[in-house]
């Protein structure tokens, strides 16, 4: 499950704001919001708000021992 630091980061990569998020995810700017200050969030209200993200090209990065994040996804072989 993605965090909210992690969220965080995948909209300032987008240069995204809250509003576009939430429009994107189909849920509220507060809902957002609540997520990227670390509180919990139903699973189906994070899978939507990864999901979004995912379509922009987003990948989630899981801890590893340097720590979770984000990057562009690689595109592929049929997008090049």
């Amino acid at each position: 499950m993605i965090s909210g630091d992690q969220v965080r980061m995948a909209r300032a990569a987008l240069k995204w704001g809250v509003r576009d998020l939430a429009k994107r995810a189909a849920v509220t700017a507060a809902t957002v919001t609540r997520i990227e200050a670390g509180r919990p969030g139903h699973a189906a209200t994070i899978q939507a708000i990864q999901a979004a993200f995912e379509r922009a090209g987003i990948e989630f990065i899981q801890e590893n021992g340097a720590g979770a994040g984000v990057r562009f996804a690689k595109p592929k072989a049929d997008e090049q």
